[in-house]
């Protein structure tokens, strides 16, 4: 008796191409980061090609708003002139590039959570693996109990707040 396998089989290829499609879906870019718009903006240079580079699942103060200042020039610590390699999912507005960003294998978007310097920004968690989600909304929790950054202010205002009121 011979058996079907082909519905089997066309169920095993939509899988196939669902995953490729996902995993086809996220650009690697690997370059040298040449300037600094704030503490979640970066421009990377790959090749004679700049691409401005969104930091993915982070919102750091605008650069007028307090702790503007101090986030931009702390990701300029952590990047500026540097190779990084960033992992781009879906195209911003504005036609930036959202990104998680790596220098030397350090997370960056964390790092600036980490230092007290952005927000984790929560509806952007679908786009993380389950470990980043935990590794960001840690992050932030220590950076607040530490007060450390923009935690050390009373009540630090939101960039999503911040940019309605202005």
């Amino acid at each position: 008796m011979k058996t079907n396998h082909l519905p089997r089989n066309r169920a095993l290829i939509a899988i196939t191409l669902t995953l490729m499609s996902t995993t086809a879906s996220a650009d690697l870019l690997t370059g040298r980061v040449v300037d600094i718009a704030d503490g979640d903006t970066l421009t990377l240079l790959v090749g004679r090609q700049p691409y401005k580079i969104q930091i993915a699942a982070i919102d750091a103060p605008e650069r007028y708003q307090a702790w503007g200042e101090q986030s931009k020039t702390n990701l300029s610590r952590l990047t500026l002139n540097r190779t990084a390699v960033a992992t781009c999912s879906r195209l911003e507005r504005w036609d930036h590039q959202a990104c998680q960003v790596t220098v030397n294998g350090v997370d960056i978007g964390l790092q600036q959570i980490r230092g007290g310097m952005a927000w984790w920004v929560r509806q952007d968690a679908h786009a993380q693996s389950a470990e980043d989600q935990s590794a960001y909304e840690s992050a932030e929790l220590m950076a607040k109990m530490r007060r450390l950054g923009l935690w050390g202010a009373t009540n630090p205002v939101p960039p999503w707040v911040f940019r309605g009121r202005n």
